[in-house]
């Protein structure tokens, strides 16, 4: 038996559901001023799953990678929705 795409399938579901509270938070305290670090971890995790040997791991990476770059596009699309009242607006953190 070969589990290599149950793992692959787990990972990419627990590695979306992962990021959605994070960009939901990151928007709350950081606004959309940290879209950088998103994009510093997608880099990080696509030259590391270039260079890892071991097709799960390159997998996750890759998935993980992607996932963070989806998150930029998420991150300001969550601006919006908070705009719109859909989400709670940060009192505390001052708009430029």
């Amino acid at each position: 038996m070969n589990f290599t795409g149950i793992i692959i399938g787990v990972s990419a579901f627990l590695c979306i559901g992962i990021f959605h509270p994070i960009v939901i938070k990151s928007e709350y305290y950081f606004g959309t001023r940290c879209w950088w670090v998103f994009l510093l971890v997608s880099l990080v995790c696509i030259t590391c799953s270039l260079f890892t040997e071991a097709i799960i791991g390159s997998t996750i990476l890759g998935v993980v990678a992607f996932s963070s770059l989806w998150s930029i596009h998420e991150l300001f699309k969550q601006k919006k929705r908070v705009e719109k009242g859909w989400f709670p607006k940060n009192p505390k953190r001052k708009e430029k």
